[in-house]
């Protein structure tokens, strides 16, 4: 089951931040003018001290717009007298979600502005610790652009980190369509190919030995039932209330079967398996059986082979092991045939381990030959 789209975080509603500043800013003002000897509060005080937070509606239509109100709303403030507060704090905001929003010159250009009010109101005041003050002021607008240019950069960075994230999901959904697709054409292909021959069969004792046309229906029947609940439970993944992987996926254990299932539409076959089952990886082993289950229905569809050896063997190498599913028949061969989806499947099960799939002409007949590492430390099935 598949997670669905990731939600970004754009930090707190816009109208949030908008009633938050303006509130402090109107309270604040109102509490710092009662302790101060400056010009009243008057109409036109209060809507200079709401317009600095009303130009913050704009952060994410149009977000050049919040530091030049900033600017003038709070510069119209201070210049005429009113009280000192925090009328600032929209200003200091204003500065902050402009860079935040990758509008780096305007916000070092808004940060510049406040710094040279600062400085020159501080050398205007007549304060002998005015350098201090206005050191202080540049120093506070050059902290808060670096804020929003470290906020821009997070944002970016997790961005990124989804897209990527995305990117992985969608690949691996890709990976997973063509597994499931791979195991859809191996059981159709190799059942449909049973109950073909085994139809072949009845047609034919059907009038020339009645007594032995019942062995091939019933072949026929357990081919059909054993496709169909294969089918059923690979196409059963897709559905949102199973797990992810398809349950009971077939292991060497099974190889046999597909041994007699061949047996039955005429192939003899001679099953050499020299393999410890519990020391093989489960991948492993359903790549291998799907490799062979792929292989006998090739032979028994076109090559006209009488006989075909399946031979299972380990090779110990430097790394955990190479496990080898070589399958030889005494048919055609390849000829002039084009390789279709069954071989292509073949060679992407064994690639998806690191393996490889091989043909070679016997003359008469064709050997297909599985590779497949086997993992250092091997997962008990």
């Amino acid at each position: 089951m598949s997670e669905g789209p990731s939600r970004r975080f754009n930090g707190p509603p816009t109208s949030f931040i908008v009633i938050t500043v303006a509130v402090v800013q109107v309270v604040g003002t109102l509490f710092s003018a009662a302790r101060q000897d400056a010009r009243p509060l008057d109409l036109f005080a209060f809507v200079l001290l709401l317009l600095g937070p009303a130009g913050l509606a704009f952060r994410k239509k149009s977000p050049e717009l919040m530091l030049p109100v900033a600017l003038v709303s709070s510069g119209l403030y201070l210049s005429w007298g009113y009280p000192w507060g925090p009328v600032v704090l929209s200003l200091a905001l204003s500065i902050v979600l402009t860079a935040s929003a990758g509008l780096r010159w305007q916000s070092w250009a808004g940060a510049g502005l406040a710094g040279g009010a600062v400085v020159a109101g501080a050398v205007m005041a007549g304060d002998q610790g005015w350098p201090f003050r206005a050191a202080a002021g540049v120093a506070w607008a050059v902290i808060l652009v670096l804020l929003g240019q470290g906020i821009r950069r997070r944002s970016e960075r997790f961005a990124e980190f989804r897209r990527r994230r995305e990117e992985a999901m969608k690949a691996r959904q890709d990976e997973y369509r063509l597994t499931l697709a791979r195991d859809i054409h191996d059981v159709v292909a190799h059942s449909l190919s049973m109950i073909n021959v085994q139809a072949s069969v009845a047609l034919h004792l059907g009038t020339d030995d009645p007594d032995k046309l019942r062995p091939a229906l019933e072949a026929i029947k357990t081919a059909s039932k054993e496709s169909l609940t294969e089918v059923r439970q690979l196409l059963g993944v897709l559905r949102e209330d199973v797990p992810f992987e398809p349950a009971a996926a077939p292991t060497l254990d099974r190889v046999p079967e597909l041994a007699e299932q061949a047996e039955l539409g005429g192939l003899q076959v001679r099953l050499e398996d020299e393999t410890d089952h519990a020391a093989v990886a489960r991948a492993q082993q359903e790549a291998a059986y799907r490799i062979i289950q792929e292989a006998l229905t090739n032979v028994g569809r076109h090559s006209g082979a009488s006989t075909a050896v399946v031979r299972l063997f380990v090779q110990q190498d430097t790394g955990g092991g190479l496990l080898t599913a070589r399958i030889d028949d005494d048919g055609a061969g390849m000829g002039l045939a084009v390789p279709g989806n069954g071989l292509t499947g073949m060679r992407e099960r064994a690639a998806a381990l690191g393996g490889s799939v091989t043909l070679t002409e016997l003359h008469p007949g064709l050997r297909v030959e599985a590779v497949l590492p086997l993992p250092a430390e091997r997962n008990m099935p």
